[in-house]
């Protein structure tokens, strides 16, 4: 038997395992920064690009794919290496990976700031950058298959599995949630609307978090936790199962996040009937994890790094125990656009992804050095402080969330509500957000400690080298099954079929589930009243994108007696038929606003966007006062239109060419309106006499950002007039 020798890449591990520490404590000071303006929400006053609006997306993205993402490159590339016996395919590919990830990660942290945003979650990056991702991927996959086929090792190991199903599903989810047409270099709009959209959005965003948080985490748990406890995995058998039933039914379930919406009822239902039986492949997967533990208890109380993959394994049985029952119509009506959903969230992100990442670390740097960890004790400190902060953390927020929705639903025996006013709910639960903020710090304390425990280990050990291996050459055997041989060992040795039926058990779901909804016009029933946005609106709309409106703001109105008489008559899916994308939302921290047109004068947006707490006392909404001093670049409105009308909007050829007149019009309307307020007027032309005395600009208040942005609010929800109890009660008489 021929033994060949060759060489393990611990260098690309390096790479990774420092871009992973490193982009870790960005993306995690920046949510300190956010928990903290809810507290202080002027704390980033007049600065566009530190408000909230535009750092909460550059938050998810940067503990999602900066930090998860390359924690699980970096994990991969070492497991992979060893568990197929062979270095990774290609050192171009392997680099191209590492450079094009980081690449998109430093241009995610200058574009969104800056307002270039999508508004979709988790896939807010415009499209050049996502045709980016896209190739970075690629070159991911193909390394991975590269060095599948090439392996010296027969058989394909459990956490390879999870790796090609990451690969595959995370790349059909990206491509075809990424479908946009570009406006221009920065600007594109999803070629999705309304219904459809957020069908096509969620089946992304709760795969995103099943196929990029989930699967490449179990394969890292099948790999690392038996390493590190240094006993086989509990149980092969139920590794088999997990797999196959996890990857089938997870990509079912994302309808499960468009409960009681306009979504139809047959999507609906079928994302709860998979999320409920989600929870048996989950746990199976979290029973095997923690079995594998058996006989290893005495170590687990010593060794720090299984103390950190414990309470991963059980953070993930926690989550996925919570999915489930959130996905129930009954809970999800009392959980839903509440802070629960942010407890539940962060109890996979803090507990699952990090505290796996910080064991992975812990193991993998003093062996990747060759010396020993620093300080036992410094490790242990971080267990148990960031332990702490998931804690103080979570359960403020499951407080929260639980005081939201009872106060949101509570009724007075007259029939009004007790909490008429959204700002009630808002200062009860300030305290549990100050705690939050305590948790939060807690936990970004115990990461710091540990980068400094990783700098000392690192300055203590050896260089890392490529690492010296040998294992036989892989003999070949018959394509097909040898006596005794069952279909899935078998399927194990064969990983082209294996990355084949992987795709094929994700693409039913997603198939069943999105094709009829796309294709089949009577799922949305058209409304005749709903017309196109103007193009002063249509421009007011991309400033509300622009800013992050979405992340606080739902315009989903659910049949429910509470949000009805809260907010006006419940959303019809005939509504969004032109809203590419959809901005349904996914967190009320401020009202509903689908029916806020008309419900209060131009001058209140104004004061309302320039000093949120001269028009609501209380309020934790930021002061967006640029809005009211920039002047508005509309030259760009003819593209835009003519990109609707590719996307089938109705726009006629007149109204592109009338576009500039017609928003020169609306917009002078808003600003006559904005002169009957006095204090308006009087400050209004005192600025622009001081502008004329001392020969500077002075923009006209009708050119100004803050119009567009009043005119697309003050259009939300009129297309459809609801007949009140006194007109239907006059027209029986």
């Amino acid at each position: 038997m021929e033994v060949q020798q060759f060489y393990y890449d611990n260098k690309i591990v390096k790479k990774f395992l420092y871009a992973t520490m490193l982009w870790g404590i960005v993306g995690m000071l920046v949510g300190l920064l956010l928990a903290f303006m809810f507290m202080f929400p002027n704390l980033t006053d007049g600065i566009s690009w530190l408000s909230f609006g535009r750092l909460r997306p550059l938050h998810t993205n940067a503990v999602i794919f900066a930090f998860v993402g390359n924690a699980i490159f970096a994990g991969v590339y070492y497991s992979t290496q060893r568990l197929l016996k062979a270095r990774m395919f290609s050192d171009f590919l392997s680099n191209f990976n590492f450079w094009g990830w980081q690449a998109i990660i430093v241009a995610a942290a200058i574009t969104l700031p800056l307002g270039y945003s999508t508004s979709k979650e988790y896939a807010e990056l415009e499209w050049p950058i996502d045709i980016a991702i896209a190739l970075v991927w690629v070159a991911f996959g193909a390394n991975l298959i590269g060095t599948m086929i090439k392996r010296r090792q027969r058989h394909l190991y459990v956490a390879i599995w999870f790796y090609v199903a990451t690969f595959v599903t995370v790349a059909v989810l990206h491509i075809f949630n990424s479908l946009e047409l570009p406006v221009n270099a920065l600007k594109s709009y999803s070629v999705y609307a309304g219904v459809q959209d957020a069908l096509v959005q969620w089946w992304y965003g709760h795969n995103a978090v099943a196929f990029f948080l989930t699967t490449p985490f179990l394969g890292l748990m099948y790999y690392f936790v038996p390493k590190a406890a240094n006993r086989p995995i509990y149980s092969y058998r139920l590794s088999i199962v997990h797999f196959w039933s996890l990857i089938f039914i997870y990509i079912w379930a994302g309808p499960h996040h468009l409960l009681y919406t306009a979504l139809p009822d047959w999507a609906q239902n079928l994302g709860v009937a998979f999320s409920v039986m989600l929870i048996a492949p989950s746990w199976g997967g979290m029973i095997n994890g923690l079995l594998t533990l058996r006989g290893a208890w005495d170590k687990v109380r010593t060794d720090p790094t299984l103390k950190f993959m414990v309470v991963a394994i059980t953070g993930y049985g926690m989550a996925t125990f919570e999915g489930p029952m959130l996905s129930l119509k009954n809970v999800n009506a009392i959980a839903h656009f509440s802070d629960w959903i942010i407890a539940h969230v962060h109890v996979g992100a803090l507990a699952w992804n990090g505290f796996l990442t910080f064991g992975m670390i812990y193991w993998l740097v003093p062996k990747m050095f060759k010396t020993r960890l620093a300080s036992l004790g410094l490790a242990n400190f971080h267990f148990w402080i960031g332990t702490l902060g998931i804690i103080l953390y979570a359960l403020p927020m499951y407080v929260a969330g639980f005081t939201q929705a009872l106060m949101w639903k509570d009724f007075n025996p007259d029939g009004t509500l007790v909490y008429g006013n959204f700002l009630e709910t808002v200062n009860e639960i300030m305290p549990m957000y100050w705690m939050r903020a305590i948790g939060g710090s807690l936990y970004i304390i115990g990461a710091c400690v540990m980068i400094y425990n990783v700098v000392v280990t690192i300055r203590s050990g050896s260089k890392v080298e490529d690492e010296l291996a040998e294992a036989a050459a892989l003999i070949r055997v018959s394509k097909k099954r040898t006596p005794g041989e069952t279909f899935h060992t078998w399927l194990e040795r064969k990983p082209i079929q294996l990355t084949i039926l992987a795709t094929v058990a994700i693409l039913i779901g997603g198939i069943i589930q999105i094709v009829p909804t796309i294709l089949v016009k009577s799922n949305i029933p058209t409304i005749t009243s709903v017309t196109p946005y103007t193009p002063l609106e249509l421009e007011g709309r991309d400033l509300y994108i622009r800013e992050g409106c979405v992340g606080c703001h739902s315009q989903m109105v659910r049949p429910f007696r509470s949000e009805v008489e809260r907010y006006g008559e419940y959303a019809k899916a005939g509504e969004f038929v032109y809203d590419h994308p959809f901005l349904w939302g996914s967190k009320r921290t401020g009202p509903d606003l689908l029916r806020v047109g008309g419900k209060y004068s131009d001058n209140w947006h104004l004061n309302h966007m320039y000093d949120p707490q001269s028009t609501s006392s209380g309020s934790i909404m930021p002061s967006y006062s640029w809005l009211v001093r920039n002047k508005h670049d509309r030259s760009g409105i003819k593209g835009k239109m003519e990109a609707m009308v590719s996307l089938g909007v109705p726009y006629s050829e007149d109204d592109i060419a009338n576009a500039e007149r017609t928003m020169a019009e609306q917009a002078t309307k808003i600003e006559k309106n904005l002169y009957t307020d006095p204090d308006f007027a009087k400050s209004y032309e005192a600025d622009k006499t001081f502008a004329a005395e001392n020969k500077q600009d002075f923009v006209e208040m009708r050119d100004r950002e803050i119009v567009a942005m009043i005119a697309y609010l003050q259009r939300l929800g009129t297309d459809i007039k609801i007949k009140t109890n006194d007109e239907s009660l006059s027209q029986n008489k």
